[in-house]
This record gives structure tokens, C-alpha cells and sequence, in this order.
């Protein structure tokens, strides 16, 4: 669970350095001013971690793209569970 969490934080472009998690540009490190015992990310737990991520993968959809199906069934349902497992398949697809 913990790697595939790892895998959405990178997707989302942030890094964990020391126990806080940063936001990364091509110019610096960013602190978000979380801190997370290493390397817990409630991406599994939250709706307010996973709905971001969400709106990520629909942002990098093109209007061909059938990729994203399976987040769009499981968010019509509102499982949570089910939207993770879909980003993470997505995100492994994406990259």
C-alpha cells in the first residue's frame, strides 16, 4: 500500500525528505509544511489526498482517451478503495 501511495506523491510531484513532504520545482524544494511519518501518505484513507489526484489524471486525458473509465465508475459508486486501485493503475499506465 505504502509504495503505491509513494508512486501518487511522485505522480503529484512531491518528495519526502527527512519526514516532511515537499512540493519539488526544477529550482528548489517547496515545504508544505506536512509532516508524515515516513513514508505514510493517507492517499488509501482520504478523499481529500485522492480527489486531487483525480483531478490530475482527468487533466492529462486526452478527449480520445478511454484511460481513465475505470476512476470514473469507481468515483459514480463513491468508493473510495476502488479510486485508489484506478489511480494507481492509471498512473502505472500514464507513465
Amino acid at each position: 500500500m505504502m509504495e503505491n501511495n509513494k508512486l501518487i506523491a511522485e505522480f503529484m510531484g512531491l518528495s519526502i525528505k527527512e519526514g516532511v513532504s515537499y512540493y519539488t520545482d526544477a529550482d528548489d524544494m517547496f515545504p508544505m509544511g506536512i509532516e508524515v511519518e515516513e513514508p505514510y501518505l493517507p492517499y488509501h484513507t482520504s478523499w481529500d489526498w485522492l480527489m486531487p489526484v483525480v483531478e490530475s489524471c482527468f487533466e492529462r486525458l486526452d478527449a480520445r482517451d478511454n484511460s481513465a473509465d475505470e476512476i470514473k465508475r469507481q468515483l459514480l459508486v463513491c468508493n473510495l478503495k476502488g479510486v485508489h486501485t484506478a489511480v494507481i493503475e492509471f498512473i502505472k499506465t500514464y507513465n
